[in-house]
């Protein structure tokens, strides 16, 4: 995992939610499941918060956790995306 590392440093953001969803190491305690609507609504901020989110990776990964969070109250104008993967991809 790119910045496994760093992220579990103890001054790492106390916010940082992982999910491995292929192989996880012996004594994964994280989730391990892909990011859905029901892991968005038990893991990210409040919508109430007026939260600032990037989500960032391929179309269909980003278009399904953008939808995810604006089902869940998130204001699509804060919702910030950006796609990689091949051009026209779903």
């Amino acid at each position: 995992m790119i910045y496994r590392k760093e992220l579990e440093q103890p001054d790492a953001n106390a916010d940082v939610v992982l999910s491995l969803t292929r192989a996880r190491p012996p004594g994964w305690t994280g989730y391990a499941q892909r990011v859905d609507t029901e892991l968005l609504r038990e893991t990210a901020w409040p919508a109430s918060e007026r939260p600032l989110a990037f989500v960032c990776g391929p179309t269909s990964f980003v278009e399904a956790v953008a939808s995810s969070l604006v089902a869940l109250g998130y204001e699509p104008r804060r919702v910030k995306t950006e796609r990689f993967g091949a051009a026209g991809s779903p």
